[in-house]
């Protein structure tokens, strides 16, 4: 059963699908409350979810599914490679997680594997991922944190020094020292930086997936 609120993935992911020996697509949905219904009517062995639906989320669906169909073995297909969506899938039962920029044959080597009992996505997983996914920013100041939300604000030196209330040179060394931790040599690359962890949350806005 495929669960994505885009038409055209849904289709794409059937095509595939239908054409692999010993699989069949039971149902398709593109919303949470669809797919608990479809899914309590059908039975899917498997599921390939979204994690970003209109009513809500794919870690939703597959908890709902999971009270009453608890066989049912869930697959994250998301384009979030985003570690707390990663945990999140685990937590609601998720044994597998891909990114939609797989190619069709991994889909179904991947649901081939998950039929068959396997699990792809296990705690061991996640922390292994997480001890490689470093925050940059863990070991800044609470100041040079402040700086470093206001540079992604758009604020210029002397308007942040003005908003914090020191001296342009204070906000200078401030940048000067966060660079350094971070790993970056400009400016510009903060604010990149900023705008860039803003937009990946797989929690964004509905219609993103």
């Amino acid at each position: 059963m495929i669960v994505d609120d885009h038409e055209v993935v849904r289709r794409g992911i059937a095509e595939v699908v239908e054409r692999t020996e010993g699989m069949t697509v039971v149902a398709e949905a593109g919303s949470v409350a669809d797919g608990v219904r479809r899914a309590t009517l059908v039975h899917p062995q498997v599921m390939l979810v979204d994690l970003q639906l209109p009513d809500g989320t794919g870690i939703d669906l597959m908890r709902q599914v999971r009270e009453a169909l608890p066989d049912a073995r869930a697959i994250v297909l998301t384009s979030f490679d985003d570690d707390d969506a990663l945990a999140a899938a685990l937590e609601a039962g998720a044994v597998a997680y891909l990114l939609k920029s797989v190619r069709g044959a991994e889909i179904t080597d991947v649901i081939r594997a998950v039929a068959a009992g396997r699990t792809l996505l296990d705690e061991r997983t996640v922390t292994r991922r997480k001890a490689g996914h470093e925050d940059p920013t863990e070991n800044l100041t609470p100041s040079e944190l402040r700086v470093l939300d206001l540079i992604g604000e758009g604020l210029s030196n002397r308007e942040i020094a003005e908003r914090l209330g020191v001296a342009e040179k204070t906000v200078k060394n401030h940048i000067t020292s966060l660079l350094a931790k971070m790993g970056l040599q400009r400016r510009t690359q903060v604010a990149a930086w900023v705008a860039s962890r803003k937009h990946s949350g797989w929690r964004a806005e509905p219609g993103q997936s």
